[in-house]
């Protein structure tokens, strides 16, 4: 059987970096692997980011329409990609999805034929961000919660970047978020894989790696498809970096924007290549990379598409 991972983690925490150095040592294993970007966008940023990856021992997938609003029919196109991924002689999958997805369509998918008889779990895997905002809405704590509550381990990202106090109290809102999800599963430091991403070894990896998951319950919330969680997508803005980081940090610190947790995308380098921007409300980084297209996306919450064109457009005058 083909074991199949999950990869999860809400919105900016760090699941494209983790699969990268995860596919990486799988591939140093001997293994063939696939990757499946299981994305909620029409455009998977995410999917280009992992490009490099691309070779004799990996390949790269994606079911298209994640954000559409049927969901059965989301994940009959989950089931038909597995099926024909199941036909390549993987040894391991790899899905990720959108930061804000039903993990019930992972579990319920599998148990469905000839899945059941072809894919065994492997490891669910939650990657939290250790410098997690301390007031998320009711939902966004509720996907969080969701996320957890099955994985055999949890990765945080960017501890190099905090301080002991900081990771602890990531962990404690993890905890509170199980709570009000009436979830039994609670996570100590002990429980935590802390590592700083450059240090990990494939000892950690392999502990990573057959950590399995955990049968765990929690009250289910119906918040809608995707409740109030939304992507923008704005295309050929002609944005240079500067102004481009402008803007965005404008739209984040303006409240008439909405409630915004990333903004990932590209934009040209002004030299013939192309660079890769994320950016969440406390960091940013920005990357060269081999290929892009000129789009950014911003995700989050009861957002007004009008007020964030205020600042691209204020922006693009200075």
């Amino acid at each position: 059987m083909v074991k199949i991972d999950l990869i999860t983690g809400f919105l900016g925490s760090g699941k494209t970096t983790f699969i990268k150095k995860y596919a990486d040592y799988l591939m140093r294993q001997g293994y063939n692997i696939g990757i499946l970007e299981n994305d909620y966008g029409a455009i998977n940023v995410d999917m280009m980011l992992l490009q490099e990856l691309e070779g004799e021992h990996c390949e790269l997938e994606m079911v298209s329409g994640g954000c559409c609003q049927d969901s059965d029919a989301h994940r009959r196109r989950f089931k038909t990609k597995l099926i024909a991924m199941g036909m390549c002689g993987y040894d391991r999958i790899l899905v990720e999805p959108s930061g804000v997805f039903d993990m019930d369509e992972f579990f319920d998918t599998l148990q469905e034929e000839p899945l059941d008889q072809w894919y065994e779990i492997g490891s669910v895997i939650t990657i939290v961000n250790a410098r997690l905002e301390n007031t998320l809405s009711e939902e966004a704590d509720y996907v969080l919660a969701s996320e957890a509550a099955s994985a055999g381990c949890i990765v945080l990202s960017r501890t190099q970047e905090t301080s002991e106090a900081e990771q602890q109290n990531t962990i404690e809102h993890l905890n509170r978020a199980l709570e009000h999800a009436k979830c039994s599963r609670r996570f100590g430091v002990e429980h935590v894989m802390r590592k700083n991403w450059e240090e990990l070894s494939d000892t950690d990896f392999e502990k990573i790696a057959s950590a399995g998951y955990e049968h765990a319950s929690y009250v289910k919330q119906d918040y809608g498809e995707h409740g109030g969680f939304e992507s923008l997508f704005f295309m050929n803005l002609g944005l240079g970096e500067a102004a481009l980081l402008k803007a965005v940090r404008g739209i984040f610190s303006d409240p008439a924007c909405g409630t915004v947790f990333r903004v990932k995308g590209f934009f040209p380098d002004g030299a013939g290549g192309w660079k890769e921007l994320n950016m969440t409300r406390r960091e940013h980084s920005v990357q060269p990379v081999k290929r892009g297209q000129e789009v950014l996306i911003v995700i989050g919450e009861h957002l007004d598409q009008a007020r964030m064109e205020v600042w691209f457009k204020q922006a693009a005058k200075q």
